[in-house]
């Protein structure tokens, strides 16, 4: 469907635009959708994408799928209007990204440690594993002799019992974004398939502790 000037296409489909970098037709339609890009203009009601509209699928592209921005976040960025501060976001998602950083070098460094055990059964037989979960887990914080009498103490809580698998905070913020289920600092929005549960593997891992804990008490 490419209109030509001098043998050069001045406009191209909507497959033909997405296929150059390899995305579904409908992932371009709901960028446009969601303001992340112009809708383009449309010729016998077919959308038509020039160079310009080219080049900002493929900056929305780097931004979000690259450089892992939330839509919203990129929308600046990638939209071309006045007056919106996309170098606010951008410093934004790149603090986000230090975060995670710091995470994944703690994750790794304590992985590389764990890998230095010479203990076959780690959790039956290593002399080091208490003093980890001292201060490596929420276990740390109660105040006990051994995990049997913590983890008594932490089933209550206020004089009255916590409901087995009853999750920490909520999923959501109070501004209704989405919340990881172990901290609760709010979560970035996938640009493609399902929404995250948790900000981080260790919050994952904690989670799934916590809830196994509670159906061997069950």
């Amino acid at each position: 469907m490419s209109n030509t000037a001098m043998g050069k296409p001045v406009g191209v489909s909507i497959g033909q635009a997405a296929a150059l970098y390899q995305v579904a037709p409908s992932t371009l339609r709901w960028w446009e959708k969601t303001g992340l890009l112009p809708e383009p203009p449309r010729v016998n009601g077919r959308r038509v994408y020039d160079e310009v509209a080219l080049r900002r699928i493929g900056l929305a592209y780097l931004c979000c799928v690259t450089g892992a921005m939330p839509l919203a976040e990129a929308a600046p960025v990638t939209s071309g209007q006045h007056g919106r501060s996309w170098r606010q976001e951008v410093g934004r998602h790149v603090a986000r990204l230090d975060a995670d950083l710091r995470r994944l070098r703690d994750a790794r460094a304590y992985l590389l440690h764990l890998l230095q055990c010479p203990d076959e059964d780690v959790a039956a037989e290593c002399s080091h594993l208490e003093g980890e979960l001292a201060d490596r887990t929420p276990a740390g914080d109660v105040a006990a002799p051994d995990l049997l009498s913590a983890a008594a103490a932490r089933s209550t809580r206020g004089g009255r019992p916590v409901r087995d698998g009853k999750a920490g905070p909520r999923d959501e913020t109070a501004t209704g974004q989405p919340a990881c289920r172990m901290c609760g600092c709010t979560l970035a929005a996938p640009v493609r398939g399902r929404r995250r549960l948790y900000c981080s593997a260790a919050c994952r891992q904690r989670q799934y502790r916590r809830q196994r804990a509670s159906r061997e008490r069950g």
